[in-house]
């Protein structure tokens, strides 16, 4: 397994001189469509448990599982897209996954049981591993090399709206309509999105099918590893943080419902700015750009969980901790596409996945450790875990850049 560093300028799987001319923006902006409502699907149960489990004769833990049956499907869904896709032109695959997308809103939408709930929330998870597999690999092929980073951003800012609005939008139409209405509503995006898609993503046939023998390379690579390891730190500790930031600012701060949901909201605003600063960024240095906002997240978090009654550094805090999470995402998704470049959708796939995986994870940790330590423990853990994500990517990965980017100094001359 080769362990020389890459440079992504040579890379087979992007096939495109920088050339401006040759970017395509509307496709990219089509599969950022994509995303966004993926996402959105996605995180519309949060706001609409109550109403679809009392629908739906179940209590509300087990309405839940829709969320967990999405997670933990997009997991494994994927890899084994990757592999089984195999010559399959790229194009086909898009179209495929946003098939599979359309039809799993409009089942969630008719659902008459759990089981057929948890059925539909099974095909939105493997619309969503995949395209989130493959996002990656496309943004190299659909723009220059130097402008994958701003590509990147694109795709992430959908994902970051997604992110701000899902919840209470979801909430807000469930009680002014019908949950039901919620997952129409996303069905006719998809729609929307799959013709957007049919119309600008052009043909993309691949040139080396994957195998399981180049996901073992991919594996093989320690700047893959670092990344994998820099985002599983980052994103359980975050995760741990946000999904219990509720009940740390009702009995930490001891702020009101409506003081918590412009919390949050000024948290997807700084996430959003982030997402473009990351944007920016990571066209320079991903590494750089990654540890940053793992640092961010860090500062944040820590200065949030040590504060009370100080409303303005509750606030300060927040915005710090949404930058930093808004920009790594996208910084992370920058470096993983330097570190196999020829090996694109493998590294995509495997980055899907240890998303997947460590906001599953860290899910689980932060529910452990606040039952056992107190609403603090959660974003304690947050800082903590994204300061060791930090320390990862600055004492591994930003050497492993600056080899490639000599390396890539060196070929050009």
């Amino acid at each position: 397994m080769s362990s020389e560093p890459i440079s992504i300028s040579k890379s087979p799987s992007s096939a495109i001189e920088d050339r401006e001319d040759q970017s395509n923006w509307p496709a990219v902006f089509t599969l950022a469509c994509g995303l966004f409502g993926l996402v959105t699907t996605e995180l519309f149960p949060i706001g609409i448990i109550t109403p679809m489990a009392a629908d739906l004769g179940v209590s509300d833990g087990a309405a839940g599982q829709a969320i967990t049956a999405t997670a933990i499907i997009a997991a494994a869904a994927g890899p084994l897209l990757v592999l089984g896709s195999g010559r399959l032109d790229r194009q086909m695959v898009v179209r495929l996954l946003g098939i599979l997308f359309f039809l799993a809103a409009l089942m969630s939408a008719l659902a008459t049981s759990l089981p057929l709930l948890l059925a539909a929330r099974a095909l939105l998870g493997i619309a969503l591993g995949g395209t989130w597999a493959i996002a990656i690999a496309l943004a190299m092929r659909l723009v220059p090399v130097r402008k994958i980073p701003q590509a990147l951003s694109v795709i992430f800012t959908g994902v970051s709206i997604a992110n701000i609005i899902a919840a209470p939008l979801g909430a807000y139409l469930s009680d002014a309509l019908s949950w039901r209405l919620a997952f129409s509503l996303t069905a006719a995006f998809a729609l929307v999105t799959l013709v957007g898609q049919f119309m600008t993503i052009p043909k993309l046939p691949t040139t080396t099918p994957p195998s399981i023998a180049s996901f073992r390379k991919t594996m093989g690579r320690p700047a893959v590893l670092t990344g994998m390891a820099t985002v599983f730190f980052v994103l359980c500790g975050n995760t741990a943080g946000i999904s219990f930031v509720r009940p740390f600012l009702e009995t930490g701060p001891q702020l009101n419902v409506q003081t918590i949901s412009i919390v949050l909201l000024v948290f997807g605003i700084a996430g959003f700015l982030g997402n473009l600063i990351g944007g920016a960024l990571s066209s320079r240095s991903p590494s750089l750009t990654a540890a940053g906002g793992a640092i961010a997240i860090a500062v944040g978090t820590t200065v949030l969980a040590n504060q009370t009654h100080n409303l303005p550094i509750v606030f300060g805090a927040v915005v710090i901790w949404g930058l930093g999470f808004g920009a790594f995402p996208v910084a992370i998704s920058s470096w993983n596409a330097q570190a196999a470049p020829d090996q694109a959708e493998g590294a995509g796939a495997l980055l899907s996945t240890g998303f997947q995986l460590a906001i599953a994870s860290g899910a689980v940790v932060g529910g452990v450790i606040l039952e056992s330590l107190g609403p603090n423990a959660p974003i304690y853990s947050a800082g903590l875990a994204a300061a060791l994500g930090a320390f990862i990517m600055l004492t591994f990965g930003r050497p492993s850049e600056r080899r490639r980017a000599k390396l890539a100094r060196e070929v050009s001359l």
